[in-house]
């Protein structure tokens, strides 16, 4: 797809909804100019198979947590901690919970608690830095998902409009998917 996006010249967004929500958009950009982050931890734990949800779709069975919320936890660490040079993974815990540890070009390591089967008081999404400049956490945004997308397509039409591309475009989406499946790998007795 990122082949067929620059053959064709034309512009690419992925939606991943943090990305697009404002409070944690400009956190995100804030954060991506500190330097000196050590480490970072991430939780995005949904109760989609521990409640009455109707988000509990057979891909989401198949596939599980790594795959449907790991995208979003990728694309917040991604532009503040830079890119991946090494991926380790174990599912540990109940259901479908992963556990992904990353060690970043930059030097600085993340880890990521990814579930999909957490109790429902358990459920949300948290991302917190540490580093030379203290520590910080992603903040809550007070949009949904619906304003975000809205943003997204906002941000796909800015670009088809200026050639510029966005942070979250094919390329970027492609390498989230390169990095969860080393882990898919490494989760499913295959070394990467």
């Amino acid at each position: 797809m990122v082949e067929a996006v620059e053959e064709a010249g034309v512009a690419s967004v992925v939606f991943f909804t943090t990305r697009f929500q404002p409070e944690p958009e400009a956190w995100i950009t804030e954060q991506a100019g500190v330097p000196g982050w050590f480490t970072a931890q991430a939780h995005w734990l949904g109760a989609v198979f521990t409640s009455e949800s109707p988000f509990a779709t057979p891909w989401r069975r198949e596939k599980g947590a790594l795959w449907d919320v790991g995208p979003h936890a990728l694309s917040v660490l991604l532009p503040v901690l830079g890119d991946v040079r090494r991926v380790t993974a174990a599912a540990y815990g109940p259901g479908d919970t992963a556990h992904v540890v990353l060690d970043h070009a930059g030097g600085a390591s993340s880890t990521l608690t990814l579930s999909l089967t957490a109790p429902p008081a358990a459920s949300g999404a948290a991302l917190e830095l540490r580093g030379e400049a203290g520590v910080t956490a992603l903040p809550e945004s007070s949009d949904g998902a619906v304003p975000a997308l809205m943003r997204a397509a906002d941000a796909l039409l800015a670009s088809a409009r200026t050639g510029r591309p966005h942070p979250c475009d094919a390329a970027f989406g492609l390498r989230v998917t390169e990095i969860l499946t080393a882990a898919d790998d490494l989760l499913n007795g295959g070394a990467h």
